[in-house]
């Protein structure tokens, strides 16, 4: 057997190496993988690197020779996975589509419903994506990810190169996210950049993310009040310039303004009592635009859920304040 050079798949950013491998060589053991990878066998776009080390689209992988060459230890085409949901789930899903083409699926992603599986999540994004293949014998692509409790737009690539394409749009930031969040309070300044640091920290046998100097990684978010009701709520414009975990939560929380519903961020004073105000998070991915695949330009909008489109109504905010989210304001 040769050298094989891999290029990793826009399905699998973010993966640790050492799982990279399990998913594709799923006869390899953790043991020799250490040794290919202390002995340099293995790189990373020419490197050495660490089982723990995390990939990302576009790279290229070196794997040697495995000398065992069985069906178990050879690389494994994508596989056919067996439907694990049921008719009801696949109607949901197939619901959530706002947008096709022979390239990109859209979807606007409930709150609730998470991205991938972890523990105790077996209904999740991934796992019904067969039901998204319409007329192609592909499975699509998830492209990134939205937390579980977070809503809107997110995309899938229909092919390989689609998926790839997409995702290095992310990769090099061209791609632009809008975020639209009810928050408590008011924003001091009402406008402005967050360059906050963010890293992750157990506290108490669970872990948090939070903003931190000293060891976070760089988090960079724009935001703009686009109304308020009195000092108690207000609709923020979120636009992420990094894709730190909870970026957005973590930044808003840090602006003394936690995004209503967020608990894990605000405490017991991200709730709104007595009003009938939704307890789910009031944070809804709007809008995107990003190079498309195929040529030209890729413009969604998601329409709110409904849990944030009562609380809009409530609040008296109106959503054609904000026609067009990609839109800089004047001055």
């Amino acid at each position: 057997m040769a050298v094989e050079l891999i290029t990793v798949a826009a399905d699998e950013a973010d993966l640790r190496l050492d799982r990279w491998f399990k998913r594709r060589y799923p006869g390899l053991g953790h043991g020799k993988l250490e040794k290919l990878l202390r002995t340099g066998q293995v790189r990373v776009d020419g490197k050495r690197v660490k089982a723990g080390d995390r990939v990302e689209p576009g790279q290229v992988i070196r794997v040697p020779p495995m000398g065992d060459t069985s069906e178990e230890s050879r690389p494994q085409p994508e596989r056919k996975r067996a439907p694990r949901f049921n008719p009801e789930d696949e109607a949901m899903i197939r619901d959530c589509v706002i947008y096709r083409d022979q390239d990109v699926i859209v979807l606007n992603k409930p709150p609730g419903l998470a991205t991938q599986g972890g523990t105790n999540t077996f209904l999740h994004v991934d796992a019904l994506l067969d039901a998204l293949k319409f007329e192609s014998e592909e499975r699509p692509r998830l492209v990134h990810r939205l937390d579980k409790d977070t809503s809107g737009v997110l995309l899938l690539g229909r092919t390989a190169n689609a998926a790839a394409a997409l995702a290095k749009s992310f990769k090099s930031r061209e791609a632009r996210k809008v975020y639209w969040a009810l928050v408590m309070g008011v924003p001091d300044p009402r406008a402005g950049t967050i360059k906050a640091p963010i890293a992750k920290m157990e506290h108490a046998g669970s872990e948090k993310m939070e903003v931190n100097v000293e060891e976070g990684q760089t988090a960079i978010t724009d935001f703009r009040t686009v109304d308020n009701a009195g000092r108690r709520v207000a609709w923020v414009h979120f636009e992420p310039r990094t894709g730190r975990t909870h970026q957005l939560r973590v930044h808003s929380a840090y602006l003394g303004t936690p995004i209503v519903g967020d608990g894990k961020y605000g405490g017991a004073e991200a709730h709104l009592h007595g009003e009938g105000i939704s307890r789910k998070l009031h944070l809804h991915a709007r809008a995107i635009i990003l190079p498309h695949p195929g040529g030209g330009t890729l413009r969604v909008i998601a329409p709110l859920p409904e849990h944030m489109a009562r609380s809009f109504e409530f609040f008296d905010f109106d959503e054609s304040e904000e026609r067009d989210p990609f839109a800089r304001p004047a001055g």
